[in-house]
Protein backbone atom coordinates (compact mmCIF):
# COMPACT_ATOMS: atom_id res chain seq x y z
CA UNK A 1 0.00 0.00 0.00
CA UNK A 2 3.13 2.50 -0.50
CA UNK A 3 2.61 4.21 -3.51
CA UNK A 4 3.21 7.77 -4.58
CA UNK A 5 1.31 10.38 -2.44
CA UNK A 6 -2.03 11.52 -4.35
CA UNK A 7 -2.00 15.18 -4.50
CA UNK A 8 -5.68 16.58 -4.24
CA UNK A 9 -6.25 17.75 -8.19
CA UNK A 10 -3.17 18.99 -9.20
CA UNK A 11 -3.61 21.43 -12.07
CA UNK A 12 0.05 21.49 -13.39
CA UNK A 13 -0.39 20.21 -16.58
CA UNK A 14 -3.33 22.51 -17.13
CA UNK A 15 -2.03 25.52 -19.94
CA UNK A 16 -3.37 28.58 -17.76
CA UNK A 17 -2.05 30.86 -20.00
CA UNK A 18 -3.41 29.73 -22.97
CA UNK A 19 -7.09 29.62 -21.32
CA UNK A 20 -6.66 33.07 -20.25
CA UNK A 21 -5.54 34.19 -24.03
CA UNK A 22 -8.48 32.61 -24.93
CA UNK A 23 -10.80 34.14 -22.82
CA UNK A 24 -9.59 37.31 -23.04
CA UNK A 25 -9.87 37.12 -27.11
CA UNK A 26 -13.51 35.64 -26.63
CA UNK A 27 -14.05 38.69 -24.33
CA UNK A 28 -12.73 41.41 -26.91
CA UNK A 29 -14.63 39.76 -29.67
CA UNK A 30 -17.74 39.88 -27.54
CA UNK A 31 -19.93 42.30 -28.82
CA UNK A 32 -18.61 41.14 -32.59
CA UNK A 33 -20.12 38.07 -32.22
CA UNK A 34 -23.16 39.04 -30.65
CA UNK A 35 -23.44 41.05 -33.64
CA UNK A 36 -23.00 38.60 -35.94
CA UNK A 37 -25.31 36.36 -34.49
CA UNK A 38 -28.23 39.17 -34.74
CA UNK A 39 -27.29 40.19 -37.85
CA UNK A 40 -24.72 38.28 -40.35
CA UNK A 41 -23.42 40.30 -43.34
CA UNK A 42 -20.59 39.44 -44.71
CA UNK A 43 -19.10 43.22 -44.37
CA UNK A 44 -19.28 42.63 -40.64
CA UNK A 45 -17.22 39.33 -40.88
CA UNK A 46 -14.94 40.79 -42.81
CA UNK A 47 -14.39 44.21 -40.78
CA UNK A 48 -13.87 41.68 -37.33
CA UNK A 49 -9.71 40.48 -37.90
CA UNK A 50 -9.31 44.62 -39.05
CA UNK A 51 -10.40 46.09 -35.87
CA UNK A 52 -9.72 43.14 -33.77
CA UNK A 53 -6.10 41.44 -35.55
CA UNK A 54 -4.54 40.58 -31.76
CA UNK A 55 -7.24 38.78 -30.81
CA UNK A 56 -7.98 36.66 -33.72
CA UNK A 57 -4.48 35.89 -34.23
CA UNK A 58 -4.68 34.26 -30.97
CA UNK A 59 -7.30 32.49 -31.62
CA UNK A 60 -6.31 31.05 -34.88
CA UNK A 61 -2.64 30.02 -33.74
CA UNK A 62 -4.56 28.50 -30.38
CA UNK A 63 -4.09 24.75 -31.68
CA UNK A 64 -0.36 25.72 -32.45
CA UNK A 65 0.41 27.24 -29.20
CA UNK A 66 -0.93 24.30 -27.17
CA UNK A 67 1.46 21.54 -28.54
CA UNK A 68 4.02 20.39 -26.07
CA UNK A 69 7.54 20.78 -27.54
CA UNK A 70 10.00 17.41 -28.08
Amino acid sequence: MSGPPRRPLSLRGFPWVLAVLALLALLDLRVELQLLLDHFTWSSLIQIPVHHPLAVAVLLLLPSLRQRPR
